[in-house]
């Protein structure tokens, strides 16, 4: 029986569906640096950034609308307008997935020109049919994270990857001993997410089969609610749609209510991936003056299965908890229940601050080793650790602007967003020229911090978040000393084992660095009184146990 999660709950099962396929992922880009050369791992990368954005152009920001328009409509016990816009989000995905497929295709040779990387094309043309399903699939994700179904998404989204990397990698192989080349392979390789969008949409059609059933052999469980309550939310909506009669409610409503409220969500939501777009398309015009071309496309290479893959590792639990929090504050804030709506937001905060930030500390910290464990070499190492540390200002963007989105004031994100995209381009195109890569890793670092302290303001303007409080300077201290000390450990045992075979000593020195950043950090965070007993309360329960424990040892020692 399908059944609801809580916040914790949901977001535990999104995190770890995101890390299972964040390392599925990273798997699959593990061999291609063994399997492709540079031109090959450019194609790559190419072909799945220009992907991830027409995929967000071919949703248009609907998953987020969609999760966010059912919780209320269920809140309000108005299933039959949750199913219409269900409905209506399933038929805008196959018509726009199916038009940006063929213009993926169409327009792949207009790519590869102005990105100077006409390699990419092929890979760019794979990929596309992709399209047909991803936008299917993402709406219906978006209807179940509406109903607080938090696991279905998450096994659609391990299952996708799986046929994904499994099936990619072996074609990728496949054509490489058929003696095709690098950009045949790359394009075999991007085609495995063809395989991976018809499995997920398979998963997907067996959970809302099953959803349906469910439905139809149960009474409505959600009782309407009081005139004063239904009529705050109506206002918090704000659209004719909420106010139509469900017999009424007609798709064009449903899609001006959703393209309202979704447009802006989809500048937000594709922000980090335009980033990087930005970053791979630009990448040899904006460097021309400080790399050869030689140097520029190895760095490229780097970057794009490296550093991006690796990166991205730290923000999963901030996009698991942004999927998760949306509708419960959107509930609460229309309701306008504001106690609710500070302490969820705040706890949010709290967890990404706790969580989110001793995983890219290490990535930044131990790059040089984990870089060499994983792929062919330590090259690239540089900038593994730069897009690590930013990692931990993308984590803060991405949560703020998830609590804006669930407070329905998406318009405010978007701007915010904006400006911070405005700025990455203007720094990026300032110090390319004389840094390089760590001149556009920087340009998003300032792109995060804007954006991360413009949404913050804004929150605080609505209610006021209770994060760390006075427990900021013994955090950032805690942060500071266990990043030093896992540096040392790594560099340490890199200098005594340096006779030793490669792998094996990146493999003693990155385990050395996570044992001290993690164990240090832990300690620190429970010495520095930065983790208190209410907040382990917040903890999933796996983790509340051990912390207990902690606190009992620290205040038999007198710490």
């Amino acid at each position: 029986m399908l059944k609801k999660e809580s916040l914790l709950k949901g977001t535990i099962i999104l995190a770890a569906a995101a890390l299972v396929a964040r390392f599925l992922g990273l798997f699959q880009r593990i061999p291609l640096d063994y399997m492709l050369g540079d031109e090959g791992n450019i194609a790559f990368t190419n072909a799945n950034q220009v992907y991830m954005i027409v995929l967000m152009i071919a949703t248009a920001g609907f998953p987020s609308a969609i999760s966010k328009m059912v919780s209320e409509r269920y809140a309000l016990g108005r299933p039959d307008e949750a199913q219409r816009i269900y409905r209506a989000g399933l038929l805008f995905g196959l018509i726009t997935g199916f038009i940006l497929a063929i213009g993926l295709y169409m327009l792949a040779p207009l790519y590869g020109a102005v990105s100077k990387e006409p390699g990419s094309v092929l890979a760019i043309r794979a990929i596309a049919p992709a399209l047909l399903f991803f936008p299917l699939v993402a709406m219906m994700r978006g209807y179940f994270q509406g109903r607080q179904m938090m696991s279905v998404g998450g096994t659609s989204q391990i299952v996708e990857q799986f046929a994904r990397v499994i099936l990619g990698l072996l074609l990728g192989w496949l054509v490489l001993e058929l003696g095709w080349g690098d950009r045949w392979a790359a394009a075999a390789i991007t085609f495995g997410s063809v395989f991976g969008g018809i499995a997920a949409f398979a998963v997907m059609l067996k959970f809302a089969r099953k959803l349906k059933k469910q439905d139809a052999a149960t009474t409505k469980s959600s009782r309407p609610m009081n005139a004063e309550a239904s009529a705050a939310l109506r206002s918090s909506i704000g659209s004719q749609a909420s106010k139509t009669p469900a017999s009424r409610l007609t798709n064009r409503g449903i899609y001006k209510e959703i393209l309202s409220m979704s447009m802006p969500s989809l500048v937000t939501s594709m922000s980090i991936n335009l980033l990087l777009l930005f970053d791979v398309m630009m990448f040899k015009r904006l460097t021309v003056s400080y790399y050869t071309l030689a140097e520029s496309t190895a760095v490229a290479a780097d970057y794009g299965i490296k550093a991006i893959s690796l990166a991205g590792i730290p923000p999963i639990l901030a996009i698991a908890l942004g999927s998760s929090i949306i509708p419960i504050i959107s509930s609460a804030y229309s309701l306008k229940n504001m106690d609710e709506v500070r302490r969820q937001a705040s706890v949010v905060m709290r967890i990404v601050c706790f969580t989110g930030v001793p995983v890219a500390l290490l990535l930044a910290v131990a790059s040089y080793s984990v870089t060499g464990l994983l792929f062919a070499g330590p090259s690239g190492s540089g900038p593994v650790a730069a897009l690590s540390a930013a990692a931990i200002l993308q984590i803060t963007m991405m949560t703020s602007n998830s609590i804006i989105y669930g407070m329905g004031k998406p318009k405010l994100s978007m701007v915010h967003t904006l400006i911070g995209l405005g700025l990455k381009v203007a720094v990026s195109i300032a110090l390319g020229p004389i840094l390089g890569i760590y001149g556009l890793i920087i340009a998003s670092a300032v792109c995060f911090i804007v954006v991360t302290m413009l949404n913050l303001r804004s929150i605080n303007g609505i209610v006021k978040l209770q994060v760390l409080g006075a427990r900021w300077l013994p955090y950032i201290a805690a942060v500071a000393i266990s990043a030093l000390a896992g540096w040392g450990a790594e560099l340490g045992i890199l200098t005594l084992t340096s006779a030793w075979p490669g792998k094996l000593s990146y493999l003693l020195s990155a385990i050395a660095a996570a044992a001290v950043v993690g164990g240090l950090y832990v300690a620190l965070m429970l010495i520095l009184r930065v983790i208190r007993p209410e907040d382990v309360t917040a903890l999933p329960r796996p983790l509340r146990g051990p912390f207990n424990k902690l606190f009992r040892v620290l205040q038999r020692s007198g710490a």
